[in-house]
């Protein structure tokens, strides 16, 4: 297959167009259609035909499709299934608030962590996306809806840090001045606990946002709902966590999805406190959303608020995730699910 024009940084692009025999500067007008969301090589119309057409014969261009946008009537948030070049698809999902407008981004299609209360990785991991292809997520996203991205979660579909170099060359490439020049401060990468990875990104030193999905204090809960607890436990999580914060000085969120007699307990909260005792860490409350497929149900409301005080009590930063798009398949993988299943029940 050919290599993705969209993985190259403007630096390898400029050397691009020098083993090509064109001048240097070329580079930077490809390079600013790329992240313009040029649809195709014939776009770049302030390149000379002969270059469009060795680019086109050299370099595959991605450029995803829409197959489903839904838009909440509640809240503005606007959910899009992307189908990539080879036909699999992932999700975006676009957020409004006061502060700008953030998208929620996939790094892979499907997962392979395994969480029992996640719909992105029922079916398992298919493929990881590439560094193009998960800038395309924010560079289409924001050419479909006019509405500039000023921030970046990596929490869609995926584990980030099982795709380490394709989500580190993307984050290269969306800080780029010359393109997207979205700031590291301004994105938050999300985890499971991948913990050599986690090492690793702290020696890079990137000043974005950690986010570790911890979602139980203890081992027995963690190894139930998490797999990947029983590769890295709480305790090798929480030291990589404290080496983060010391080679970086940026305070993690532990996310902490809420579910009904699993996790939501006083006693819960209670190891929890003595868990984070002493780490700079805000702790981020989410109330679960319902997939068909899982067994678990969310906390009722009075208990988020519960556990939320006795953490609060306790001197940790701890709030609630504002609900979005309940009513648009709001839970990563479902609307990907959804039009799975019905792609397979016209096939039969």
């Amino acid at each position: 297959m050919k290599p993705e024009i969209k993985n190259l940084t403007l630096a390898e692009l400029e050397q691009t167009m020098l083993d090509l025999g064109e001048p240097k500067f070329r580079g930077k007008q490809v390079y600013s259609w790329l992240h313009r969301a040029a649809p195709d090589f014939a776009a770049m119309t302030n390149l000379p035909r002969s270059l469009r057409e060795k680019l086109a014969d050299r370099f595959l261009l991605t450029c995803p499709t829409v197959v489903r946008k839904q838009e909440s009537a509640l809240d503005g948030t606007v959910k899009y299934l992307w189908r990539l070049y080879d036909g699999n698809c992932v999700e975006t999902v676009l957020m409004r608030y006061h502060h700008g407008n953030t998208v929620c981004i996939s790094s892979e299609v499907g997962c392979p962590m395994g969480c029992a209360f996640c719909a992105s990785t029922i079916g398992g991991l298919v493929r990881r996306l590439s560094a193009g292809e998960i800038l395309d997520e924010v560079l289409f996203t924001q050419a479909d809806s006019g509405q500039e991205i000023s921030n970046i979660v990596l929490m869609g579909i995926g584990e980030p840090l099982d795709n380490y170099d394709n989500v580190t060359r993307f984050l290269e490439l969306v800080n780029s001045p010359e393109g997207a020049n979205i700031g590291m401060r301004h994105i938050s990468l999300s985890t499971c606990g991948v913990v050599p990875k986690i090492r690793a990104l702290a020696e890079s030193e990137l000043q974005l946002t950690l986010s570790v999905s911890l979602h139980a204090p203890d081992d027995e809960t963690r190894n139930r709902i998490m797999p990947v607890n029983r590769t890295w436990n709480v305790e090798a999580l929480l030291s990589a966590c404290r080496d983060y914060f010391k080679a970086t000085g940026r305070r993690i969120s532990f996310e902490y999805a809420m579910i009904r007699g699993v996790n939501d307990s006083p006693e819960a909260a209670g190891l929890l406190i003595r868990r984070l005792h002493g780490m700079a860490a805000h702790v981020n409350l989410i109330p679960l959303n319902h997939v068909d497929e899982s067994p678990f149900e969310p906390s009722e409301r009075q208990t988020v608020l519960r556990f939320q005080k006795q953490l609060e009590d306790s001197g940790i930063a701890c709030t609630v995730r504002r609900t979005l798009g309940s009513d648009i398949d709001a839970s990563c993988g479902q609307l990907r699910r959804k039009y799975r299943q019905t792609e397979l029940a016209s096939a039969d």
